[in-house]
């Protein structure tokens, strides 16, 4: 169960950030990085996980507080539809939230941070 495994650049790390049952189901988590900042880990009803910076790319409302729904999520702000595997806003609407590479490896989920 991975997801969002994007290209890998040298000098980055995968450091462990919760139990994948830590994130409920259709939810979030912030993570808070020194590299990305403040960081949404979301989790699919599929169990899939994503993380996108905790930023809507209209107003920077906090998409942690948005809906999950399938593989997006809603802005609580103006209702901007956000696709969790792109970070891109979905149409009419223009936008993309930074994506974070993020895995499930045993139960735990773990994201890339660059050293």
């Amino acid at each position: 169960m991975s997801s969002m495994d994007g290209s890998i650049s040298q000098g980055t790390a995968w450091v462990g950030v919760c139990a994948l049952e830590e994130i409920p189901r259709q939810g979030s988590r912030v993570v808070a990085t020194a590299s990305h900042g403040e960081v949404a880990v979301f989790r699919a009803l599929d169990d899939a996980v994503f993380a996108l910076e905790d930023r809507c790319p209209h107003k920077g409302g906090r998409l942690s507080q948005g809906i999950v729904h399938g593989h997006a999520v809603t802005c609580p702000l103006h209702n901007w539809v956000i696709d969790l595997e792109s970070g891109e806003a979905a149409a009419p609407d223009v936008g993309c939230a930074k994506r974070i590479p993020v895995r499930v490896e045993g139960g735990r989920v773990l994201m890339a941070l660059r050293g």
